[in-house]
């Protein structure tokens, strides 16, 4: 099985030998610390050394078991029965799961290739009750590979501003950018009064060590921080540990050049497999500048019907309606496969499609 709906990182791309002598050397030098019950916002050097990167104070910083639960303890926090929360249409497909089980009211909202639409918010802001928050994944989005520009990052900084609401911004993939100019983040832009910020070791050293951080004013700070230690007592700390012996050691930004190369190329054969094969057609697709993820438009398809076909063929990926999309999307992941299996997964894939005439 070609297994395009993965959404995690290649084997290779895991630094598995430098992790194990990090985590043996954090248990032989602080053992006592990290094996016991600590800080419920952190390992504390770890949250230093988030605070500096960002240039934030150390106590807006939450560390968190893994991005997806500190995204729980926040709606949890921060979004009762009944309220409304704004998302990209489409959005990554675990959130959405998360508010409806809250009962949440998910408010999808428009974008196009340049991210997030500033009028599809505005729309929203003025069509219904003052939403509990926006959640947004401004950068290599999950699941269109898709970057918010800076003008609208801009602009909906603004917005947030003028209706005093609160955002929430995800960002995993920021680092694992292939080219182009980085942008700022909408913390970076905002300050931190309505933008609360979000992001993870997953994509950057290793998804199972399950490290993942909120920059968050330090009152937010707190209340997740409660919210925490009713859960679970005490974080992992030896995961926390580990990422932050391996990042002491100067291993993280090479290990980033290493992963960005990886990933490139995987993209690199995504997109010419495309071209290839589908370049003729009526079929659109995003062109991600890094992240793990290309958001594919077949105009006319049924992608879930084709979903049963192409497993049948040996190869998978999620339909786009699992994220909010339209039946005819479907996401590409492009991080855990091969080159060589990318480019022989596409032309199977679309071997399965209605001819080019009808497409």
């Amino acid at each position: 099985m070609i297994s395009f709906a993965r959404g995690v990182p290649a084997p290779e791309c895991l630094p598995v030998e430098e992790l194990a002598d990090c985590a043996r050397a954090v248990l032989l030098a602080d053992g006592r610390t990290i094996l016991s019950y600590g800080s419920p916002s952190g390992y504390e050097p770890l949250r230093a050394w988030i605070a500096k990167r960002h240039g934030v104070e150390h106590d807006r910083v939450f560390v968190t078991n893994g991005g997806l639960q500190g995204f729980v303890f926040f709606a949890q926090r921060y979004c009762r029965r009944g309220d409304r929360v704004l998302v990209e249409q489409p959005t990554y497909d675990r959130p959405l799961k998360i508010l409806r089980e809250l009962g949440a009211e998910v408010v999808p909202l428009a974008m196009d290739e340049e991210g997030l639409r500033p009028e599809a918010l505005e729309g929203a802001l003025a069509d219904g009750p003052k939403p509990a928050f926006l959640y947004t994944i401004p950068t290599f989005q999950n699941p269109s590979g898709r970057t918010l520009s800076l003008e609208r990052r801009r602009r909906i900084v603004e917005i947030a501003r003028a209706h005093d609401l609160l955002v929430l911004e995800d960002d995993p993939y920021g680092l694992v950018r292939f080219e182009g100019e980085p942008q700022p983040s909408l913390l970076e832009l905002e300050g931190g009064e309505h933008v609360v910020y979000t992001s993870s070791f997953s994509k950057t050293v290793a998804p199972g060590v399950r490290v993942g951080y909120f920059i968050l004013p330090s009152q937010r700070r707190a209340e997740l921080e409660a919210t925490s230690t009713s859960t679970y007592i005490t974080p992992g700390l030896l995961g926390q540990a580990t990422v932050c012996e391996y990042i002491r050691r100067g291993n993280f930004e090479s290990n980033l050049t290493r992963v960005r190369d990886l990933l490139r190329a995987r993209r690199d054969a995504m997109l010419d497999a495309l071209d290839a094969e589908l370049g003729a057609t009526s079929a659109t697709w995003s062109r991600p500048q890094g992240g793990y993820f290309v958001w594919l438009d077949l105009p006319g398809a049924d992608v879930a019907q084709l979903l049963g076909r192409s497993e049948e063929a040996g190869v998978t990926f999620v339909p786009g309606t699992d994220f909010g999309g339209a039946s005819s999307a479907a996401r590409l992941a492009y991080s855990f496969v091969s080159p060589d299996e990318i480019r022989e997964g596409v032309p199977r894939l679309v071997a399965l499609l209605p001819s080019a005439a009808t497409l």
